[in-house]
């Protein structure tokens, strides 16, 4: 087999510098929290570092809805898949130690993990966990901790045998969560240690971000935490007023090297300094080499170019790649290295323009994607010396646009199905059925009519309402779940064979990964 080598992309960018000693733009913090209000966002927090100084660490708004406590520069915000960053920090700091390379094989060091396929097993490398070119589909195996799971780490990781690739390896970029997941096993599996106590000893505590947390436990005796809110009471998610989510609805535990971190602005500040200062702690010494912080911004996996449409043309990148726990790409002719964040009810952005020595971090604990958007093209546009633009209204008519979308196919679900079927009595569907990768759905009588519960996932049921034929929408008693429509495909007997499934809504994050699932009835032991 040829190697595939590891991609440099060289990409000539013109060098815009910022004038020394720039400062965030005038009235911006009035700004920010006209945009709030406007948005709906119960809170909201940003932290800006220019030239290896805060300039801005301050919060808007409330931690959560109904109570009259502030936001302030110290309340911590989940903050998503902006953590991956700090997984990659914790494996830098085992690569500086010499305990460990990023092009090692990862069966060098944890000879009971497999892929689905055995060559694939024994060619990938610790890098190949960080920069989404394993072959594995979009969102591969979330199921298996969104949104929640009674699985541990370990046996997640021992499920990605079963998980089928959707390419070659090394030939396309997907995003995956899952391969974090075996990066936090993999710490383990090293050290001795969890990934949670690893990352808050050697890389929270030693960088001096003193309030952030890696565990729940932490995150919940922390009082100054802002607490997850979405819109969940309208025909699909993203539709009507800000509620408070249940804490308890958490990404799965054993997926927290993926997005578990909490963080404060002025912790984000702290990081944004050791970032643009390539691994060295403001207060001296350092947290990782200079060697390490090459490569986390170095490009490796090629990724496919977004065209935004309309108003929103001039954002479009002309290159994009990932790198180590970063996405690296072009805006307007500078070097942008930043990454995204988002859990249920919380997101974030962390953003740096590595060749103006300035950084900046946005995070909401609600899910208003086109506040986070907006503002980041704003700051964007500000230290680049670029005309104002009104991001944040373009941002807002986009998202708004795409939800009245989602909403009229949402329609055709549920105004619209063909009157016909199902097929069998309703004692013909109750069986437990099994996937691979996923393990149990046990579809069940109950009321009168078909329930449906996941197993590997807590209070994650609810009924089936016959849509058309023989597929079934749910109706899960948790309103914050994704819908799914649910097919039963029946063999020559009239038997049912298998069942699949897919997102009921066009707009369902992809981490609700139904449609890789292929259930077949488990039958009983003679």
């Amino acid at each position: 087999m040829i190697k595939i080598l590891r991609i440099a992309l060289v990409v000539p960018l013109v060098l815009i510098v910022t004038p020394a000693g720039a400062k965030p733009p005038v009235d911006f913090e009035q700004r920010v929290e006209q945009l709030r209000r406007d948005s709906g966002a119960p809170g909201v927090a940003i932290a800006i570092v220019e030239e290896g100084k805060t300039t801005l660490a301050r919060g808007w708004g409330v931690r959560k809805l109904g109570e009259a406590a502030r936001v302030d520069a110290d309340t911590i915000f989940q903050t998503g898949s902006t953590g991956k960053a700090f997984t990659v920090a914790a494996l830098a700091v085992l690569v500086d130690e010499g305990r460990l390379g990023w092009d090692d094989k990862l069966i060098d060091h944890m000879p009971w993990f497999r892929m689905y396929d055995p060559w694939v097993t024994n060619e990938m490398t610790v890098r190949d966990l960080l920069v989404h070119r394993s072959g594995l589909g979009l969102g591969a195996g979330d199921l298996l901790y969104v949104p929640r799971t009674r699985l541990t780490r370990k046996e997640t990781v021992e499920r990605l045998r079963y998980i089928k690739p959707a390419t070659s390896f090394r030939s396309n970029y997907a995003y995956d969560n899952i391969l974090y997941v075996v990066a936090g096993q993999l710490i383990e599996e090293i050290t001795g240690r969890t990934w949670e106590d690893f990352v808050a000893t050697e890389i929270l505590k030693r960088g001096g971000m003193d309030n952030s947390t890696s565990t729940y436990e932490a995150r919940y005796a922390t009082k100054n935490r802002a607490f997850p809110h979405a819109r969940i009471q309208g025909k699909l998610r993203g539709d009507g007023p800000n509620v408070v989510l249940d804490e308890r609805d958490e990404l799965g535990r054993n997926a927290m090297p993926a997005g578990g971190l909490a963080m404060s602005a002025n912790d984000l500040a702290q990081w944004l300094k050791i970032q643009l200062g390539h691994g060295a702690l403001p207060e001296g010494g350092r947290l990782f080499s200079e060697e390490a912080a090459n490569e986390m911004w170095t490009p490796v996996t090629p990724m496919p170019l977004t065209q935004w449409p309309g108003e929103l043309a001039p954002l479009s990148p002309k290159f994009s790649a990932y790198a180590l726990g970063w996405q690296v790409e072009d805006y307007r002719g500078a070097k942008l290295i930043w990454h995204g964040g988002g859990v249920f009810g919380a997101i974030t952005m962390v953003v740096m323009l590595p060749d103006q020595d300035v950084g900046f971090a946005i995070v909401i604990n609600s899910e208003e994607a086109a506040l986070r958007r907006g503002l980041m093209y704003e700051l964007l546009d500000h230290y680049l010396g670029l005309p104002f633009n009104h991001w944040p209204a373009k941002w807002d008519r986009f998202v708004k646009e795409r939800l009245a979308g989602g909403k009229a196919a949402l329609a055709q679900i549920h105004d619209k199905p063909v009157n016909v079927g199902p097929s069998l009595a309703t004692k013909s569907y109750a069986a437990t059925y099994s996937d691979p990768w996923y393990g149990k759905v046990v579809v069940s009588e109950r009321d009168g009519g078909l329930w449906i519960n996941f197993a590997s996932t807590p209070r994650m049921e609810g009924k089936l309402v016959h849509y058309q034929y023989d597929t079934f929408r749910t109706e899960f008693t948790d309103p914050a779940l994704e819908p799914a429509l649910v097919t039963f495909q029946l063999d020559a007997t009239g038997a049912v064979e298998r069942v699949k499934m897919v997102a009921a809504s066009p707009l369902a994050d992809f981490s609700y990964d139904y449609r890789d699932l292929d259930l077949t009835p488990m039958r009983e032991a003679k």
